[in-house]
């Protein structure tokens, strides 16, 4: 008898955090690695919210809460939904998990069954297909490349439904790609839905404070008040924010399914950390300008990466939306040969070389679901990103 569930064998571990352990492997190792795989925010959480969390302490807040998030947090989730995204929900339609991937993985785990599909965009973010697997369902990755700038198309997403779909995973601004969605294009897609009332939609709307030049975040059941009643809304402070580690992620959707969400959070982590939450309602009912200045450098840096790795040999990088990524095409760069004498046959290869030779850690493409390509985060310095880029650019010249 085998001591590991068989499940193992149907996941991963996750990419991303693969290639940000070797890079600080490698750091530690006193090797010169600069590491742009990690998808968090380079500066600190706002001193504000750490103030809320210290007073929280000290005010001996550190106790069990509800299963699913305490009842003032639920509260000014749903002030934030109507203030804006222009959605009324009551504390009732509300969960408040640890991070945003435990509310994903609940709501899998609460409407999963074997055979059920999952219709998920790709690129993707690496743990939404091992989630659904995890959960016993089975994902349906559904390519949109660079040619429709990494957007499904709703002629795309029709062909992909049949009668056992279950969920249609949505998510503007991308990750890995910085996507987003306008509101044209995202009405298209919440017009195939109407016609579908069997399929269920989970926004992921983690990155919808970062946005850049004039674009318009907006979210399905926003677009499509119709989608309302199957729809899961979710979001969470940690990028926006500056609040990866706090681990607070939350959603919005029908009361059955919350309900049953928290049944597996009480069965499994229970409430999310006290202290976090009461950060996290600091964070969403306080001073809100500094998103804004956020959002400008990001932009700022976006631009910078942009336009040096389109200086780079063989390399074409799409202008995205949003988030802090960028996810360029390396078609230019397949069956080249390296400095150092590796052969380019993939887009993992390159990952590796581009580590191996100038130490600048990058996410390879297949990890996302669509080659050849690789991500960057650039949520770090700008004199970090441009040495980052000068070493790929190097790297790209070198290659033969």
């Amino acid at each position: 008898m085998a001591f590991l569930s068989d499940t193992l064998s149907r996941v991963k571990p996750s990419p991303t955090i693969a290639v940000t352990n070797k890079a600080r492997e490698l750091q530690a190792a006193g090797r010169d690695v600069i590491g742009l795989g990690a998808g968090e925010p380079d500066f600190d959480t706002p001193q504000n919210i750490k103030d809320a969390a210290k007073r929280a302490i000290d005010a001996g807040k550190t106790k069990y809460t509800a299963v699913d998030g305490m009842p003032e947090l639920k509260k000014a989730i749903c002030d934030k939904f109507a203030r804006e995204n222009g959605l009324t929900y009551q504390p009732n339609q509300v969960s408040v998990g640890t991070g945003g991937k435990q509310i994903l993985y609940n709501a899998f785990v609460a409407t999963l069954n074997p055979g059920d599909e999952v219709i998920i965009p790709a690129p993707y973010w690496v743990s939404y297909p091992d989630m659904v697997l995890l959960a016993g369902g089975t994902p349906v990755p559904v390519v949109a490349g660079i040619e429709t700038n990494f957007k499904l198309s709703a002629a795309a997403l029709e062909a992909a439904i049949t009668p056992k779909t279950k969920w249609f995973i949505f998510n503007s601004p991308s990750n890995p790609t910085g996507a987003g969605y306008t509101r044209e294009e995202l009405k298209a897609l919440t017009d195939v839905l109407m016609r579908h009332p069997h399929v269920w939609v989970m926004s992921d709307d983690m990155y919808e404070h970062l946005v850049f030049d004039d674009f318009e975040f907006v979210t399905p059941a926003q677009i499509e008040p119709g989608l309302y009643d199957r729809t899961l809304t979710c979001n969470g402070v940690s990028k926006a924010y500056a609040m990866t580690g706090w681990r607070i992620g939350y959603c919005a959707g029908p009361v059955e399914l919350i309900k049953a969400m928290g049944t597996i959070q009480s069965q499994s982590t229970s409430n999310p950390c006290s202290v976090s939450q009461h950060a996290a309602l600091e964070g969403l009912t306080g001073p809100q300008e500094f998103l804004t200045d956020n959002k400008a450098l990001f932009q700022r840096r976006r631009d910078l990466v942009v336009g040096m790795l389109n200086e780079a040999q063989g390399i074409v990088c799409p202008t995205p939306e949003g988030a802090f990524y960028v996810y360029p095409d390396i078609s230019g760069c397949i069956g080249k040969t390296s400095a150092k004498g590796v052969v380019i046959t993939d887009d993992e290869t390159f990952a590796n070389a581009l580590l191996e030779e100038e130490g600048v850690a990058v996410v390879f493409g297949a990890a996302f679901g669509l080659s050849p390509n690789f991500r960057v985060s650039y949520a770090t310095a700008d004199e970090v990103l441009k040495e980052a880029c000068t070493r790929i650019q190097r790297f790209c010249a070198g290659l033969t």
